[in-house]
């Protein structure tokens, strides 16, 4: 059996990044791995700007104005012209003059610093700079001051969110080089199991992993391809098998991985020339874990079918080999932190321990509180609306109330 992080270890290794990518238009590429490195053509800023409504001046001109020690020292300057966004300077600032000037617009030739309005008097045709700024181009976005063109923008390995479109839209990037979406597979087993639409007879269980399971494989930016429900017959569990690795990057799929009579995962696996390199790993829940990967490089998941013991593994399992397959470059695993727990978490055993509930940020620290109810692997109720796992260590048997617990946050 093999510890987390042995376990962890071991599917990153497997987890080979895709290789195949594709151009998509900048408006598409919203939560996309990036395949390339984007080098932009163009300065930015692209010229010297204003960061600031006032008067553009000439530094030499106005650095003696003070409302400090020399109260009432002010200084009268010409001012030539007015400058708004989007309009190409037309005169240069000589020595005694200003230009009217608004945030964003383009710095007029002569002109090296920008005196902020509030510290002006406009006067006629003449500005008085009542107080000059702190030093030589203050308020002056200097051209090249955030990317100098010919430079990598943006590396391979990205996932590219808001602030990344807003760089490329910038950088006057229409398209961009993106790896394919990973495809998911997700395959329940069980005679027992229903759809949602069915009606429930004595002894049947709702299938309700293929949902669970699709949603968070789709938060990751992969495709869900859900197969549906195979029945706990040797032959059918072989053919839905069979379609999962001819469509798909992983498969998960849910029950048949324990010891029982009717679990055909792992037999099934064998016969189809799959290299099974996990069966078990010290956690609760989710010990009964199989990982094996196919000839053609399609990695397999067998997850407990409980419903939460599903959840857990692939939290903790199968989102660092979702991220590391799309072709993120870093990142991969949950995200942790400490935090105080507000209930006693009990512990003990050979395996390491989830235990669910809410992390809350509560006057500058985190503190958790474990959800209420039963804390059983096939109990969904009370995961509902919880967005933290407690870990507790092997051997551990308790963290009292108080006591910092280390927290995997749910999610990505």
């Amino acid at each position: 059996m093999f510890s987390v992080a042995e376990a962890e270890a071991l599917i990153l290794d497997l987890a080979q990044p895709l290789v195949e990518t594709e151009s998509v238009k900048l408006e598409a590429a919203c939560d996309r791995v990036l395949a390339q490195t984007v080098v932009g053509q163009l300065d930015i800023p692209h010229w010297d700007n204003s960061a600031m409504d006032g008067y553009a001046v000439r530094y030499e001109d106005v650095s003696q104005a003070s409302l400090g020690a020399n109260l009432g020292q002010t200084i009268a300057l010409d001012v030539i012209e007015e400058i708004p966004a989007g309009i190409v300077p037309q005169k240069a600032v000589q020595s005694g003059q200003a230009a009217r000037i608004f945030t964003g617009a383009m710095m007029p030739a002569g002109a090296d610093t920008v005196v902020m309005q509030e510290n002006t008097e406009r006067v006629g045709a003449q500005v008085k700079i009542k107080q000059a700024p702190e030093k030589l181009r203050s308020f002056v976005r200097q051209r090249g001051d955030y990317y100098q063109a010919g430079n990598p923008l943006l590396l391979p390995g990205i996932r590219l969110n808001a602030p990344e479109i807003a760089v490329l839209a910038a950088a006057q990037c229409p398209e961009v080089q993106v790896y394919r979406r990973l495809r998911v597979a997700i395959l329940s087993t069980g005679d027992e199991l229903v759809t949602p639409d069915q009606v429930l007879q004595p002894g049947q269980i709702v299938d309700s992993n293929q949902y669970a399971l699709a949603a968070f494989v789709e938060s990751l930016g992969a495709i869900a391809i859900p197969l549906g429900i195979a029945a706990d017959q040797p032959e059918l569990l072989q053919e839905k098998l069979e379609l999962a690795i001819a469509t798909a990057d992983i498969v998960l799929s849910t029950g048949g991985v324990s010891v029982g009579d009717y679990d055909y995962v792992e037999k099934t696996l064998d016969e189809l020339g799959a290299n099974v390199q996990i069966r078990s790993v010290a956690i609760r829940p989710g010990k009964p874990l199989t990982v094996a990967m196919f000839f053609n490089q399609v990695l397999f998941f067998g997850i407990p079918g409980n419903p939460v013991s599903a959840l857990v593994t692939a939290w903790r399992f199968v989102q660092p080999a979702i991220k590391k397959r799309s072709g993120l470059r870093e990142g991969w695993q949950p995200s942790f932190l400490w935090a105080r727990t507000q209930d006693i978490l009990r512990g003990g055993g050979a395996r390491e321990i989830y235990l669910w509930g809410r992390v809350r940020l509560i006057e500058g620290e985190y503190r958790f509180s474990l959800a209420g109810g039963s804390h059983s692997s096939a109990n969904l109720i009370n995961l509902a609306q919880t967005n933290a796992l407690a870990v507790i260590a092997v051997g551990q048997k308790s963290i009292e109330v108080g006591d910092r617990v280390l927290v995997m946050l749910m999610g990505h």
